[in-house]
């Protein structure tokens, strides 16, 4: 059978919260083809197996998120502007995340950790890029004289656990709080570490 690129959006699209709020492993072919309205074999038409439709799936999660995110930190010019911004979106869009069943790479990273291997390694990639593009604006910042000499590299991974750590429990304990709290906390630091 053919693949069809619009077909393939399709159930990407369709069955990506499926993926986000069950797992892979808890989500089967039957929820697939309830999702998208399609046949077993529409869908392994498409797609190889359950593993790369679970694939793509986190990707257009991923996606989604970090597309907004992008948006807001790219209207920014200074660093401080750009990490505030940044976690600016999770006060304002911690609703629709949690509706979609939560963090995408926290649930995939849990999900895949010991036994799918692309997956995991999809997710493995998504952090480092993550921590990435927030160590660049740190540095940027220090490089330009905006923000104290500090270790960028620790301070990124440190704000990137304490987002996703509150998002976990934000959503586990149905306790929004704790990520708007610890967010405030992460902005006063961020503002410390402005040249003054």
């Amino acid at each position: 059978m053919v693949r069809s690129e619009k077909t393939r959006q399709l159930i990407i699209e369709k069955t990506a919260s499926i993926f986000n709020k069950k797992g892979y492993t808890g989500t089967y072919l039957s929820d697939l083809t309830k999702a998208t309205g399609l046949t077993k074999g529409s869908i392994y038409g498409n797609f190889k197996d359950k593993n790369e439709v679970a694939l793509e799936a986190f990707r257009y999660n991923y996606k989604f998120q970090t597309r907004q995110i992008l948006d807001k930190i790219e209207q920014e010019n200074k660093a401080t502007d750009k990490l505030i911004a940044f976690l600016n979106h999770y006060k304002t869009a911690f609703k629709p995340i949690f509706k979609n069943g939560g963090c995408a790479i926290l649930n995939t990273a849990v999900d895949s950790d010991d036994g799918n291997d692309l997956l995991n390694k999809e997710v493995v990639k998504t952090i480092h890029n993550w921590h990435h593009n927030v160590t660049s604006i740190l540095e940027d910042g220090i490089n330009k004289k905006e923000l104290k000499e500090i270790d960028a590299n620790q301070f990124s991974y440190r704000m990137i656990s304490m987002i996703e750590g509150s998002i976990l429990l934000a959503k586990t304990l149905d306790k929004p709080e704790i990520l708007l709290n610890n967010i405030e906390y992460l902005e006063t630091e961020i503002l410390q570490l402005k040249q003054e």
